[in-house]
């Protein structure tokens, strides 16, 4: 998976920052006060390491603090006095990446260790503590820690108030099915009642009478009783709030069964283990295998169907196989459940598959993504 175009920023970003830091401490270092001895190459290579690695302080936070903590520790140590200013990068990192107590302790550990290292050079303990605090002042390193502390903050605020956002989003979403759903029930419902009622008594009479019942009645008749399944269907998917119990995993053998009882030969398959996973996907699922197996019985005039769910760590996968009449050259035209099916797929970041065989039968398979719960 490629990096996105955020990423390359970020990366730009994160190196040039890195590259500057190399930069003022190498030059501070060579104009600076030195030894002069064999050590000063070492010296600067650990200056240079230190700024660098600030390039991958966004991943490795906690790495990148223990590099520029040692390397100060040890340019220190051959006798270069250049502030830490490295350091005080990967303490912002770290405490904006969140990991205060380690980034308090590397600190408390790196203040004890620097007059130590400044002492090996020195000789004169006043020196070296003298150099050790200008080296890493406090005030700097309380500032830095301070500043990742507050962008974490701030960002963590973002994130809840666009959760916040898009819960709200939701229910007006659920509020707007249920208002749907009533306005099905007052007006569709009761009119096509009617209209099934009264061409099913004319149908009845003028059998009673011995008259040929016209074709157009029959229709009519027809077309009363599948509007009427297909309204209580879709009521059904609408009303899908607090007063009925949420669908999910659990329920997809009751499908099946379900299924069973009409004469079709379904089958539940899965694999792998299955662990939590957020209600919108077993939702989600449920519907895939609800509307599928409803298909299979209205239009596949398939024998027999198969329901696998293959559970992965970060994914899950549901795939429906019937053997019915479609092939690629009768492929039947994308009707409203395909279409919500496909929607409910996208919505959460998976894809659809909905495809004939070459032998004949149909196949919906949707791969969707899975966060599982820390």
């Amino acid at each position: 998976m490629g990096m996105g175009r955020f990423g390359v920023r970020a990366a730009v970003r994160d190196w040039a920052v890195a590259v500057c830091v190399a930069a003022a401490l190498l030059v501070t270092g060579l104009s600076g006060r030195h030894s002069g001895t064999s050590f000063d190459p070492l010296g600067y290579v650990l200056l240079v390491t230190g700024g660098l690695a600030l390039a991958v302080s966004r991943r490795a936070p906690v790495a990148v603090l223990a590099v520029a903590g040692l390397c100060a520790v040890g340019y220190q140590a051959t006798g270069l006095d250049v502030p830490a200013v490295a350091y005080l990068f990967a303490v912002y990192a770290a405490m904006r990446a969140g990991h205060r107590v380690i980034t308090v302790a590397a600190s408390v550990a790196l203040l004890a260790a620097l007059p130590l290292a400044a002492l090996v050079s020195l000789h004169d303990m006043g020196e070296a503590l003298a150099q050790a605090r200008g080296a890493l002042e406090i005030a700097w390193l309380i500032a830095a820690g301070a500043a990742g502390e507050a962008l974490r903050q701030a960002e963590r605020r973002a994130d809840e108030a666009e959760r916040t956002r898009e819960e709200a989003a939701r229910r007006r979403a659920d509020e707007e099915r249920l208002h749907i759903a009533r306005e099905l029930h007052d007006s569709l419902v009761h009119q096509i009642s009617i209209i099934k009622v009264q061409s099913e008594v004319a149908v009845h009479l003028a059998r009673k009478r011995g008259e040929q019942v016209p074709e157009a009645l029959l229709a009519i008749q027809q077309a009363g009783r599948e509007a009427t399944r297909e309204l209580r269907a879709t009521l059904s998917a609408l009303r899908d709030d607090e007063t009925t119990p949420p669908r999910g995993l659990d329920d997809v053998p009751e499908l099946v069964e379900r299924a069973r009882m009409t004469g079709l030969d379904a089958r539940l398959t899965t694999e792998g283990r299955r662990h939590d996973m957020p209600a919108a996907v077993e939702r989600t699922v449920y519907r895939l295998v609800q509307e599928s197996l409803t298909n299979i019985a209205r239009h596949a005039a398939a024998t027999t169907a198969s329901v696998h769910i293959d559970y992965r760590p970060d994914a899950l996968t549901i795939r429906i196989d019937d053997d019915g009449i479609a092939t690629p050259d009768t492929a039947p035209t994308p009707g409203v459940g395909l279409l919500g099916m496909r929607e409910r797929v996208t919505a959460l970041g998976g894809r659809l598959r909905a495809e004939p065989h070459n032998q004949g039968g149909f196949t919906v398979q949707a791969d969707l993504p899975v966060e599982r719960a820390s």
